[in-house]
């Protein structure tokens, strides 16, 4: 099982410092997520300069990046200028993100919109199958991640949008689902579609919890995921937030998952 660490961990400290971080941590794979430590407008004036710099900070730390979170959550707003500019910014960030020599991008699926805004379901869909097609003509594959929060919250309507625009693929975050109490056989349907999967530990209306309080029966996890290609991220988050997303130390707890993940997977 290939397994990374997300840069989210440690949002906290410059790139640099993370990657560095997490190599001494012990892992070989790596997830970068936009905000403290890509500037997406910079990314996007100079891709090749920026993706540069992070490549040689990957290669000074023998790290391969496995995902380039983009969170570019405005795709689904009424507000056809914003929801445009925010469109526009992900197809400037598309040579970054050939330059880094990512395998993928992993998107949100816009903001969630009230039941009554009946179009924003279709905003949504007409935009990632635009992102989807800059992605495929850049060759890179394209993934939503369904979060809280979003259009896509549930399997139902993730699967919807999975259904209704070619080519768009999954980015399975296990806790944002165990969160909203999804149950375990209803994830484990969402698995054909994953590009990739990521995971920490989590409970019932608790988005992070400390290894000991998840909910989550990592067993159970990587049986389901033997038939399945990709890399695993492990992705703690440094700050408390909202949906019961706990602080915990977030190098304790990812090498702890990580270990757990690697003993588990291996043959008996």
């Amino acid at each position: 099982m290939k397994i990374a660490c997300h840069t989210w961990a440690f949002n906290d400290l410059t790139l640099p410092e993370a990657l560095g971080t997490i190599a001494r941590m012990g892992f070989r794979y790596v997830d970068i997520g936009s905000g403290a430590h890509i500037n997406a407008q910079r990314a996007a004036t100079d891709p090749r300069k920026e993706a540069s710099e992070i490549r040689a900070d990957l290669e000074a730390f023998n790290l391969d990046i496995s995902d380039l979170y983009l969170m570019l959550p405005r795709i689904s707003l009424a507000d056809e200028e914003r929801r445009r500019k925010e469109i526009d910014l992900y197809k400037a960030l598309i040579p970054f993100a050939q330059a880094l020599g990512t395998p993928g991008i992993t998107l949100s699926p816009g903001l969630a919109h009230p039941a009554e805004d009946t179009t924003a379901y279709e905003r949504t869909r007409d935009a990632l199958r635009e992102m989807v097609d800059w992605g495929k003509q850049a060759g890179l594959r394209i993934s939503i991640e369904p979060h809280m929060d979003s259009m896509a919250q549930k399997p139902d309507i993730t699967q919807q949008l999975l259904k209704d625009v070619e080519g768009l693929a999954l980015t399975l975050d296990w806790g944002a689902l165990v969160c909203q109490n999804v149950a375990h056989d209803e994830i484990v349907k969402l698995l054909p579609k994953a590009r990739h999967v990521q995971i920490r530990q989590a409970a019932r209306a608790q988005l992070q919890t400390p290894f000991e309080r998840g909910r989550i029966d990592m067993p159970k996890v990587v049986e389901a995921l033997r038939d399945y290609n990709g890399v695993v991220c492990v992705k703690y988050m440094k700050v408390p937030g909202p949906h019961g997303l706990l602080e915990v130390n977030t190098v304790r707890e990812s090498v702890r998952l990580r270990d757990v993940l690697r003993a588990t997977a291996q043959p008996a």
